[in-house]
């Protein structure tokens, strides 16, 4: 962790001394980042125990200080509001609306609710023309309708052409006066919100998905998966220095970092830039995904160190995290059984091939014998208080030879292959990992039909805004089921559901 630490104390150093990083040309921060980073490496102590905590060192922000808005308290402030604020009969845009999608999204959008959950603290209504319920609905339109195009040609064409009719209508801009919002405002009000903000709105649309039904909590399977997505910058660092056996590198993108991409044949196999970590609400009877909240990290950061933060911002707003489902890289025997001592989450991943099986134990078949000289496949128990899994012999003590001098019960300590949170013994526990998969499913709309690839924006926070904006569109679309195509139900998931 000392390499996170070094660079942590960089970024900071050289945020802090030069608020107007992105202003500096490529020499100057070339020269700046090389003298930082020497500075703090010559100064750092490698004996003292590391005291910054976890979302720090992953540059992420502090979910257990955030002021972030549970679905129940989502509920309970959306009544208070429709019950405080009297609605008046107005003049409605809505006519000038044509595309069914949009005006379907149209009537679902309270204006009156974002504004509060996106106001500043000095936000006086009748004072302002643009309100924030415009900057969200602008970049949800851009997000439904013009993901691959810039923000600069998407407001000058689509936002401020007065022509656009049906575009300032959805974003509620006046048709007729030129009221305008440029590229320059959409970044600024990226920039100014904070993360409490994005995960309020957040669980804003979750409510709406979840009340409109196609959200199940009796049938819903969480899975958590990540994407990467290269940042907008050099992929040359402007420093690097060797500590150990990693290296600390600094880009021109000061939160960005090198990371090794999945196996793809036609990219490279590093990247520069962020990985999106998503929490994904499954339903195992259709096979449907979708993406519920998500979290931005450096590309170089493993997997397995987001998984904690991820399960306690799903907690955090209220999910019912049962069972996660997640790939080998988010956890081992000893981090996931203490996710579920700390949540009562249980995290299944496919079994690790390196990982020795215990001794009596199949391997071909996994069945499970008291000793070497037993003959009879133990049955699966349970859980035990000390977390291992317990085995208890399958016949009669009548019918075994050995059962005066045989235990008849085994346990098993929890590991990363066979026997982990859930072992290959609980029936449905493979078609559960295959469900795995679908979580892959929500990235691609993400990055294609939301537009989260190519990156358009520069740093950290500015993506942690845009993929909140793609993950509502998503949530919307599937609201409104205009794209949704009707999936037949698989019986086999229903083990699933029995296990």
């Amino acid at each position: 962790m000392h390499d996170k630490n070094i660079k942590r104390l960089v970024k900071k150093q050289l945020k802090q001394q030069f608020p107007e990083w992105n202003q500096l040309t490529k020499r100057e921060k070339k020269e700046l980042s090389k003298q930082v980073l020497e500075e703090v490496v010559r100064t750092y102590s490698f004996d003292e125990d590391i005291k910054a905590p976890m979302n720090e060192l992953l540059g992420t922000p502090d979910i257990q200080s955030a002021d972030i808005m549970s679905l129940s308290d989502m509920e309970c402030f959306i009544d208070n509001h429709n019950k405080r604020i009297l609605k008046l009969p107005v003049p409605s845009k809505r006519q000038y609306i044509k595309d069914p999608e949009l005006t379907a999204i149209d009537k679902l959008l309270e204006d009156s609710i974002i504004n509060r959950l996106l106001a500043t603290e000095g936000y006086t209504p009748c004072m302002r023309v643009i309100h924030p319920s415009h900057m969200l609905r602008a970049e949800l339109l851009k997000s439904l309708k013009y993901p691959e195009i810039s923000y600069r040609k998407y407001c000058a064409t689509q936002v401020n052409n007065l022509q656009q009719k049906p575009n300032r209508a959805f974003v509620s801009l006046p048709l007729n006066k030129k009221v305008y919002i440029s590229h320059s405002q959409l970044s600024q009000f990226r920039k100014g919100l904070t993360f409490s903000q994005l995960v309020n709105i957040m669980v804003y649309i979750i409510h709406l998905f979840i009340k409109s039904g196609r959200l199940d909590s009796r049938f819903v399977v969480h899975a958590i998966d990540s994407s990467e997505l290269s940042a907008v910058c050099n992929p040359r660092p402007l420093a690097t220095i060797k500590i150990g056996d990693k290296k600390v590198r600094i880009y021109a993108d000061l939160d960005a970092d090198c990371g090794k991409r999945r196996k793809k044949r036609d990219k490279s196999e590093y990247f520069v830039g962020y990985r999106l970590h998503t929490l994904t609400g499954i339903n195992p009877l259709t096979g449907h995904s979708y993406p519920l909240i998500s979290i931005v990290a450096a590309g170089n950061h493993h997997d397995s160190l987001l998984l904690e933060q991820l399960v306690m911002l799903g907690k955090t707003i209220g999910l019912e995290l049962k069972v996660l489902i997640a790939d080998e890289a988010y956890g081992d025997g000893d981090h996931s059984e203490a996710i579920r001592k700390e949540y009562g989450v249980t995290v299944v991943t496919p079994p690790r091939e390196n990982v020795k099986l215990p001794d009596s134990v199949d391997k071909d078949s996994h069945a499970v014998y008291m000793d070497q000289l037993c003959e009879i496949p133990m049955m699966y128990i349970g859980r035990m208080d000390n977390g291992s899994h317990e085995f208890k012999c399958s016949t009669n003590p009548e019918e075994c030879i050995r059962s005066a001098t045989c235990g008849q019960y085994r346990e098993i300590p929890v590991d990363a292959g066979i026997f982990g949170q859930i072992p290959e013994q609980v029936r449905g526990v493979n078609e559960l990992r295959d469900l795995r998969k679908n979580s892959e499913r929500p990235f691609n709309l993400l990055k294609h039909r939301e537009g989260l690839e190519p990156l358009r924006v520069r740093s950290q926070h500015g993506l942690m805004a845009v993929a909140t904006f793609a993950s509502m569109a998503n949530l919307l679309l599937e609201i409104i089921a205009t794209r949704k195509t009707k999936r037949k139900e698989n019986p086999q998931q229903k083990l699933i559901l029995a296990a």
